[in-house]
């Protein structure tokens, strides 16, 4: 008898496991994290949690990498060496705290605004705004002005909502998916979830983006879209569709601003709505034939009739779109070349849109009842849904092309029904329901209301009484008026430049402005290290927190070091980036599950530590001492207002209430003992038409989203932007300035418009060049993860075969890439599934020499490289002294994919290193080993 020996075939993973969220991207999966001996031995994905339902990408996996990482920062730093050369010195807690109040405090005490606070990547900025409100600064924002504001702007004007974090497409019921520059790192899990499940039952994918990687790569249907013109090719589909008759005129007449009638009288109302006395947009009642408010019980607006009044016609939001939309200018015979799509297959991509969007419609028997108090006794499925990201949003034209791209879903009226597109909560909310910007500044007194919001007309610009910008961004002014986020891209340059006015300190959290989070690499790290004539720096203080050795922290003078994910909390809240699903509100913490072995500290608990010296009134009781010890501290006990705190559920003194109620003490060991989230469910009938459906309007009141329904119409109409174009045409209070006038009346049109994006100064410079990150990685934390090195050590030029061969190139060639700022020379790579005149590469996988850790030679610091040196902050000047940003000119949302190059082949270099490079930096970390070697247990 043969002996066989006796295997553990599944030895014990871990002793116990902890259940946490993963923050290797935004997505913010559940994960369990398994210890051994005290150790983080493996993470695997949560099977009960709503967001990736136990599916784990090799990010999140990779998660036990960042939290040994060598290039974590072990201590608080303080600067000894001149700025960006990396020499520091070790100090205590105590002592950098007392550094930051010396800072800090007087600047409150005299003159606010000369703090400038802003954050990166972090997923707590409705507690960083808080904690900057009550200091006093209005100059404050988080990355969304650099990431994806048109977007998020882009949608809440017009449908109260946006993709990603705002909504989601109806996976079960959908038959048709369109994307549109969706690249893999942002939402990666429930997106690969979602095509896997419809692709399962034969539903069709199309992806519009220059380049076919990802999600691209699986579609059915690829279109190789020229960049900056996806919203010329939505208008032609909208064009293609109206034309036919394909829309859902019922859906317009009840959900939309379709019908509400326009103001056609000569002078200040022109172009915007007629509204009753209670200030309520008017239709004309198809039943009656009268003028009426558009939520008037029963009433069933009209989308062609006309008012007439005085000797003038008042047309309804229809008219004017089927004016704009079926002009020859949108066919899609006048438009194909410039979007690089054949017109056949614009008109067969419309058909199929219609096809999918009404010959297979489908019902639901859901009885609801809307806001009018009509009762319906079915649901209506449009099964077409969509979904966007960055790729659209990042050119100069991204607010217009966004706004026309929910244009285009609520013609089909495949937006909050079943197989379409659904918000998750605690959207969809109206404009009218998010606060509008404030920045009034006084000494020693906390700001007098939120930085960051929608503004509603010109009354709502942060301004000075003098009309110059309030904020040192530049936000919210004439020159970017409905910039939601912010323009953290601006930041740098303009309070190297003194415009709008001088700062004394920048404080910034996780953003890596010296290097890949910057336009202008090269003229940045100048920037920060310029002296005055008196040899000061011209940013005399900055202060930085990051958890590990970033390439900006050699141009801080105080380091405040961050844990990493799994040693600290965090919130995931309502009130802030939220992790819902389209069927439940839910929401979720992070907690230590291992504690740090540094000198280390999280960053919101550091925060509340400097209001706690400073004695900022939001953080202070009535009788001077402090409301919270730390971060958790605030997220239990911290009340936005009564019974609405950071967390929804498990609130009150028992812990059973959800949304509303009291403080529970208890509360985020209920989290814990949960797996680190909440989840609220919508109830049956309440799930679809939500801003329009009696049930839903009324559960979210109960939920704290709302103090009372809130109702509304989508916007296929801007009046807010209406407001803008009057003001340039000369009427109302506000006035922009000359210059701007005319800019302001081409671009801000309430009707989605395009147009084109090229830079002055670009002639000669025709090749259009972008950049993505990786599925496997987010952000530069990445690429110095050991197990995701490996998947992207150094990153090529990819370049289509046709530019290829006209220049001569195989793989492994170097390529000089120009454009009207600066050079690069990097080894190139072809790619035939790609827009013929397009180059792209991976963004954040170049380091430069001396950071995050890295051995000099390694190929990140050698071989990778950016193609932010390519990229200027401003526009090439136009000869009228003014500095035009590069940037949307109605949000300000950095255009970094307008970027347009040169092409030539070149010899590598000596040292077969990309160029440019830059002198190393000294580590404060140092170095890691040769070799990583890392094992938790026997």
């Amino acid at each position: 008898m043969n002996q066989q020996p006796n295997l553990n075939l599944s030895p014990p993973v871990s002793d116990e496991i902890r259940r946490t969220t993963c923050y290797m991207c935004a997505c913010r999966c559940g994960i369990n994290v398994h210890m051994k001996d005290g150790k983080v031995a493996y993470i695997e994905g949560n099977r009960d949690h709503p967001v990736n339902k136990g599916v784990l990408c090799a990010k999140g996996s990779a998660g036990i990498m960042q939290v040994n990482a060598p290039s974590r920062l072990r201590a608080p730093l303080k600067r000894v060496g001149p700025r960006g050369s990396g020499e520091f010195e070790e100090i205590s807690w105590d002592e950098a705290l007392e550094i930051a109040v010396g800072w800090l405090k007087p600047i409150r005490e005299d003159n606010p605004e000369k703090l400038a606070f802003f954050t990166g990547r972090d997923q707590s900025q409705s507690f960083t705004s808080f904690w900057a409100q009550n200091f006093g600064t209005c100059n404050y924002a988080a990355h969304g002005g650099f990431c994806s504001v048109n977007m998020a702007a882009g949608g809440i004007y017009t449908m109260g909502g946006a993709f990603w974090e705002f909504g989601q497409p109806d996976w079960d019921h959908t038959k048709l998916f369109m994307l549109f520059g969706v690249a893999e790192d942002h939402d990666s899990n429930p997106i690969k979830m979602g095509i896997g499940k419809i692709k399962a039952r034969g539903a069709r994918v199309i992806g519009v983006n220059p380049i076919r990687s990802g999600y691209n790569a699986v579609a059915d249907d690829w279109v190789g879209i020229t960049p900056g013109t996806d919203g010329l090719f939505i208008m032609s589909l909208i064009h293609v569709l109206m034309k036919a008759g394909k829309i859902d005129l019922d859906y317009l007449s009840r959900y939309t601003n379709a019908p509400v009638l326009i103001n056609a009288s000569e002078g200040p109302e022109k172009g915007l709505f007629l509204k009753d006395d209670d200030g309520k947009p008017l239709v004309i009642d198809r039943k009656t034939g009268e003028l009426t408010a558009f939520d008037k019980p029963g009433v069933r607006p009209d989308l062609s009739a006309t008012y007439e009044k005085d000797g003038v016609t008042h047309r309804p939001v229809f008219h004017q779109m089927a004016e704009r939309y079926l002009a020859d200018e949108y066919a899609p015979e006048a438009i194909a070349d410039k979007c690089g799509v054949p017109a056949t297959r614009i008109r067969a991509i419309a058909a199929e849109l219609a096809r999918v969007a009404f010959d297979e419609a489908f019902e639901l028997d859901h009885e609801w009842t809307d806001f009018r108090g009509e009762k319906h006794s079915k649901m209506i499925g449009r099964p077409v849904a969509m979904h966007s990201m960055r790729g659209v949003s990042a050119h100069a034209n991204g607010f217009q092309t966004c706004r026309a791209l929910h244009v285009l879903q609520i013609l089909l009226g495949t937006v909050e029904v079943p197989g379409g597109f659904r918000f998750k909560p605690p959207y969809p909310k109206p404009v009218e329901a998010h606060p509008t910007p404030h920045c009034k500044v006084t000494p020693n007194t906390p700001l007098d209301g939120p930085h960051l919001g929608f503004v509603r007309g010109p009354e709502h610009l942060a301004l000075k009484e003098d009309g110059s910008p309030a904020r040192i961004d530049k936000a919210f002014t004439w020159e970017n008026p409905m910039s939601s986020h912010g323009l953290m891209h601006m930041v740098i340059s303009n309070a190297h430049a003194g415009d709008p006015y001088k700062i004394d300190t920048l404080f910034m959290y996780m953003a890596n402005m010296s290097w890949n989070s910057t336009m202008n690499t090269k003229g940045v790290m100048e920037m920060l290290t310029d002296k005055d004539e008196n040899g000061d720096y011209v940013i005399p203080r900055i202060i930085y927190s990051d958890a590990y050795s970033s390439e900006m922290v050699a141009y801080a003078d105080l380091i405040l070091p961050d844990t990493t994910y799994l040693e600290r909390h965090d919130c995931i809240s309502l009130l802030d980036r939220p992790i819902c699903e389209a069927e439940a509100a839910a929401d979720a913490i992070r907690w230590p599950v291992i504690e740090p072995d540094r000198d280390v500290r999280g960053f919101q608990s550091v925060l509340i530590d400097l209001a706690n010296r400073m004695g900022l009134p939001g953080f202070t009781n009535e009788d001077g001492s402090a409301k919270w010890t730390d971060y958790a501290d605030y997220i239990v006990n911290h009340e936005r207002k009564p019974g609405i705190g950071p967390l929804a559920g498990f609130r009150g003194a028992n812990g059973d209430k959800e949304g509303r109620g009291e403080v529970n003490p208890d509360q985020l060991n209920r989290y814990i003992e949960n797996g680190g989230f909440y989840i609220a469910h919508i109830p049956d009938g309440a799930d679809y038409y939500k801003p329009w459906n009696n049930a839903y309007q009324d559960w979210a009141v109960g939920m704290g989203i709302y103090d009372s329904p809130q109702p509304y119409l989508f916007q296929l109409y801007s009046e807010p932007m209406r407001k803008f174009q009057l003001a340039a045409e000369g009427h109302g209070e506000r006035q922009p300035p000359e210059h701007l006038r005319q800019r302001i009346k081409d671009t801000m049109d309430p009707l989605p418009i395009w147009y084109e994006t090229d830079q002055t100064g670009s002639e000669g410079f025709t090749v259009n060049a972008l950049t993505q990150r990786p599925m496997a990685m987010y952000h530069s934390w990445g690429t110095q993860n050991a197990w995701l090195r490996q998947l992207h050590g150094r990153n090529p030029l990819y370049v289509p075969t046709k530019l290829m061969r006209e220049h001569g190139l195989e793989d492994g060639d170097w390529a000089k890439v120009s454009s009207p700022h600066g050079e690069i020379t990097v080894p190139v790579m072809e790619m035939a599934a790609l827009n013929d005149n397009t180059v792209w590469t991976w963004n954040a996988i170049g380091k430069r020499k001396g950071t995050w850790a890295l051995q000099e030679d390694a190929p990140e610091a050698t071989k990778g490289f950016l193609l932010n040196h390519l990229i200027h902050e401003l526009l090439p000047p136009k000869g009228d002294g003014l500095r035009w940003a590069n940037s949307d000119p109605i949000t300000g949302q950095a255009a970094w994919f307008d970027l347009k190059v040169k092409i030539e082949k070149a010899a590598a270099p000596s040292d077969a290193e990309s160029q440019p490079e830059f002198d190393p930096i000294k580590s404060p970390v140092g170095t890691g080993p040769k070799n990583l070697a890392w094992k938790v247990g026997k």
